[in-house]
């Protein structure tokens, strides 16, 4: 191949792995923050509080 024909190779992920880590990180993240807000919520509502 030549120079000018090995240029025109397109390939590979849009997505880096980082990327795609970070967006994973914000979801677990989300996910974990509203099951502490569930929680706090539900122990108000039925008044169970650590004595």
């Amino acid at each position: 191949m030549q120079d000018s024909e090995l240029k025109l190779i397109r390939g590979g992920v849009g997505f880096s792995a980082s990327a795609v880590n970070a967006i994973v990180r914000m979801f677990t993240t989300s996910l974990e923050l509203g099951r502490t807000l569930g929680t706090i919520i539900r122990k108000k509502l039925d008044k169970n509080y650590c004595k």
